[in-house]
């Protein structure tokens, strides 16, 4: 394959969008593509509209800014230099959907390129240590300047052969993306059932009609204030887990960390799925001894406690954790019931703590912390109903994560023309 090198201000238009979240009066109200859209997504579609923030604009924002098939948007500024320049194509027309601010719109000359290939080549590592070494700022915040951007070096095949990479990888992220939407449904729907069961409190009666709409005997909390099912549990969460700490070996000893097999999990490898299948740490037998954080097994709760707080992840392969973690491990190992439990847990901190944001959790905040435990019996089906659910989850992850390895790793062999696509 024959490579051509180029300068991407040569073959497209850059433009930095200044568009930011407000709605003002006598702008037109628009729906915006934000940094987050297009950093998570290798491609920004039709059917994410509905999930576009709702603001506004003026008509030469619209007119610069507008989303149109075929075009590339990618991140222009960042607090991490790793943030910036990650790219998604825009694989639709959109009638009302602008780019938002700290992003920048490339629109190609398709008579010399695809923008389906200019976003598979920005993914390449080549192009990512490129806008890293020439980002603007420090410390604070990392940006990218229009000549920055322009000078980019691209280096182009053919169209036809553009367009057969473009596609290769638009199947691959075709079946990602789907399974992540199929992950999106199955967890809201065990999600639902939970707020339904143990919320709600309509779980199946000895009729199996909803037990509070159905007149089910419920009795008066005081330190809830409402009203629960007669003979339900009020608590914290150690009635149904134990509440285990992590710990960090040594980095100054290499043999805790060289050739290191055992995952280890810390805040920064929450990626937002509920099974936490890899880390980016490994460490070694040696250091699991010396880091007083014991082996969990599969489907133990983990919450972070400290960094990226509050979030929640079900252990899908055996790891170990940092200090800025707890792990919650079930006593009947009725982990899908754990895991919801949780989720409730970190809803009664963030309002206890009269927002979204705290600063840390420690064990005294989980201890404290009263909740309405289910009936036994009532857990055991949820969890024998949800259990499939929770599966195919996982079985889902995995294959999206072999299938971004897959891509990852044959990125820079079309790049540099080990791989030929027929």
């Amino acid at each position: 394959m024959k490579l051509t090198k180029y300068k991407l201000g040569d073959v497209a238009k850059v433009e930095i969008s200044g568009v930011d979240k407000k709605t003002k009066d006598g702008e037109v109200p628009v729906k915006l593509c934000n940094f987050t859209d297009v950093y998570y997504n290798w491609s920004i579609t039709k059917d994410m509209e509905d999930s576009f923030m709702v603001a506004s604009a003026n008509a030469n924002e619209i007119n610069r800014f507008s989303l149109k098939k075929g075009q590339v948007a990618f991140t222009k500024d960042s607090e991490t230099r790793d943030d910036i320049g990650i790219p998604a194509y825009i694989a639709d027309d959109f009638d009302n959907v602008i780019l938002g601010y700290h992003c920048a719109l490339i629109t190609p000359d398709e008579s010399k390129v695809l923008g389906a290939y200019i976003n598979v080549f920005m993914h390449t590592s080549l192009i990512q240590k490129y806008f890293a070494n020439n980002a603007s700022g420090s410390g604070q915040r990392y940006s990218l300047s229009v000549e920055t951007m322009e000078r980019m070096p691209l280096f182009l095949p053919s169209l036809e052969e553009q367009k057969r990479i473009a596609d290769l990888f638009t199947n691959l992220n075709r079946k990602i993306a789907l399974n992540r939407q199929i992950n999106t449904n199955l967890e809201a729907l065990a999600r639902q059932l939970y707020d339904y069961w143990f919320v709600q409190f309509d779980f199946p009666d000895a009729n199996g009609t909803p037990y509070k709409s159905s007149g089910g005997k419920m009795t008066y909390n005081e330190k809830l204030k409402r009203h629960i099912p007669d003979g339900w549990r009020i608590g914290n969460i150690r009635i149904v887990a134990d509440i285990l700490s992590g710990g960090t070996p040594s980095k100054q000893e290499t043999k805790y960390w060289e050739n290191g097999t055992i995952p280890f999990f810390g805040p920064t490898d929450y990626n937002g799925n509920i099974f936490q299948l890899d880390t980016a740490e490994k460490i070694t037998k040696e250091g699991l001894k010396h880091c007083a954080s014991s082996l969990f097994e599969e489907n133990t709760v983990i919450i972070t406690a400290r960094g990226s707080i509050g979030k929640l992840v079900v252990v899908g392969v055996s790891m170990a954790m940092n200090q800025s973690c707890y792990a919650l491990k079930s006593r009947k190992g009725e982990y899908e019931y754990l895991y919801f439990l949780t989720v409730q847990l970190i809803e009664h901190l963030k309002a206890k703590g009269s927002g979204s944001v705290f600063k840390s959790i420690i064990t005294s905040d989980i201890e404290n912390s009263t909740l309405c435990i289910g009936d036994e019996s009532i857990i055991t089906e949820f969890c024998k109903k949800v259990a499939p659910i929770m599966k195919t989850i996982k079985t889902n992850i995995a294959e999206i994560s072999s299938l971004t390895k897959q891509r990852n790793e044959l990125l820079p062999l079309l790049m540099n023309g080990q791989v030929t696509i027929e």
